[in-house]
């Protein structure tokens, strides 16, 4: 499964996304499509300066993710002697958030319901005096 370097899991990455002309486009849509491609094949080239920053590295990296391949996160984790990684499917991560997302729900409710208990006996005293 390794790959020789980043750069080679990287391409991999591309091959997944649909090739250097919609992974360029998809990096740089200003660009246009044969400057994005000839960009992006610079960069992966580590012959040239070119380089992806990280937040264009992070881009492809959840491109390809999108798409099935996860060659480039393996890859990185290879190279940096970290245990592989799962990926989390969409459907399972939504389920957590909504799971945490009731919790915390369900928190501010118990927080919201001892402070009306904690003003109660305050609103009880003006009302007598």
């Amino acid at each position: 499964m390794p790959y020789e370097s980043i750069n080679d899991a990287l391409i991999e990455c591309v091959r997944a996304c649909g090739g250097s002309k919609s992974a360029g486009v998809a990096l740089w849509p200003t660009k246009g499509v044969e400057a994005a491609q000839r960009h992006l094949l610079a960069c992966l080239n580590p012959e040239r300066n070119e380089k992806l920053s990280p937040n264009e590295l992070m881009l492809l990296l959840r491109l390809a993710r999108d798409k099935g391949c996860h060659v480039g996160m393996q890859q990185l984790s290879h190279e940096l002697s970290y245990a592989q990684p799962a990926p989390i499917e969409p459907k399972d991560e939504l389920a957590e958030l909504l799971r945490q997302n009731l919790e915390a729900h369900r928190e501010s409710q118990r927080r919201q319901d001892r402070i009306e208990r904690l003003l109660q006996p305050a609103a009880s005293l003006r009302s007598v005096a």
